[in-house]
């Protein structure tokens, strides 16, 4: 603690990234990175954009990635809102959108940032458990509140919900603006951008950090009705207009425009997700269904926390989350064929042993 941080900086309990550790080369299992490199096409985007332009400053409006989403999904630019990675645009919705005098609704097992952003704007959250099997209580959801914020697919479970229950709890409320956090839909959900023509209170958030193996450059999108991106766009333009640079423009939109090399690369790991469920269930485990990049897992007669330790010791990293209901599972991301061979072999010989 330091006497110069003011009293909110004292009251924030900041959100704990999965470990990058440098001590030795890992299998690294544990922050849902793409296994794949991007699109050719986008290295050599990046490298063309390395020239004397970098002495200016990157376009404020990102209009030609803009154009790029709004051809790619059938939308208008004006639908469209780009920030640095999603959880930028998350922040920025968070404090755009939800007050202080009304409470924001996301469930007990859901990415853990959402509970930062809302200390962070001191706002109300109304924690909504999901049910024994982890599902999402879509009635709870349709109560009214101030907002509502739900990932689909979830994380850390990486079960998805239907377009039908989101438009269940679209149509509850709506005065209110939701959120749908779309990190992980392309490796097995089914988008609702679609929803944003119809419903005016529907902000989709996405990310080429996982879907476009570009973790490494930060870029994130919303999609909504002009008026929930022109609240955006305020706010950004009152923080720092330039979020995205000019390298990450341009990988961005040469990603955009390669749908097919990335589609391709999301059938390979949803097939290595569903041998690495068939190989974990012959072991015992049970794993929740999945429609991310990577899975929940946990074992009847095992110790989530002793495996994760054991698992780190031979060099492979995973995900275990502290927290109650989830204390003994661990959530595994998906890797290449090759690592995930390894993550059996490992697993097998700790429940041998």
């Amino acid at each position: 603690m330091s006497k110069y941080w003011n009293e909110r900086i004292h009251r924030l309990e900041p959100y704990v990234p999965g470990e990058q550790p440098k001590d030795k080369r890992y299998i690294k299992l544990n922050t849902n990175e793409n296994p794949y490199p991007p699109s050719p096409k986008v290295l050599a985007a990046i490298k063309e954009a390395v020239n004397d332009r970098l002495r200016l400053y990157p376009d404020p409006n990102s209009d030609d990635l803009r154009a790029a989403l709004a051809a790619r999904f059938g939308l208008s630019s004006e639908n469209i809102f780009i920030g640095n990675g999603s959880d930028e645009v998350l922040a920025f919705s968070f404090m755009t959108f939800f007050s202080p005098d009304r409470p924001v609704m996301f469930a007990d097992i859901t990415y853990s940032f959402y509970k930062v952003y809302a200390n962070l704007c001191s706002l109300q959250p109304n924690v909504i458990p999901l049910d024994e099997e982890f599902k999402l209580p879509v009635k709870a959801f349709c109560e009214s509140s101030g907002g509502v914020v739900i990932p689909n697919p979830n994380a850390p479970t990486g079960q998805g919900i239907s377009i039908e229950s989101i438009q269940k709890i679209l149509e509850a409320d709506p005065d209110r603006v939701v959120i749908i956090d779309e990190a992980y839909v392309n490796f097995g959900g089914e988008s609702v951008i679609p929803l944003t023509k119809e419903y005016p209170n529907l902000l989709v958030v996405q990310t080429l950090s996982k879907f476009g193996a570009l973790a490494g450059i930060r870029v994130g999108f919303a999609f909504g009705d002009p008026e929930l991106i022109q609240g955006l766009n305020r706010l950004k333009n009152s923080i720092n207009s330039y979020t995205i640079d000019c390298l990450a423009l341009a990988g961005a939109k040469a990603a955009i425009e390669d749908d097919e090399y990335y589609r391709q690369m999301a059938e390979r790991v949803i097939r290595t997700r569903e041998n690495t469920v068939n190989s974990l269930a012959k072991i015992g485990f049970t794993i929740i269904p999945s429609e991310a990049n990577f899975i929940f897992i946990t074992h009847p007669q095992y110790d989530a926390e002793s495996i994760f330790h054991q698992l780190r010791d031979k060099g492979i990293l995973v995900r275990y989350f502290h927290q109650p209901r989830i204390s003994n599972y661990l959530r595994v991301s998906i890797g290449s064929d090759e690592e995930m061979n390894a993550f059996i072999v490992a697993m097998k010989d700790l429940v041998k042993a």
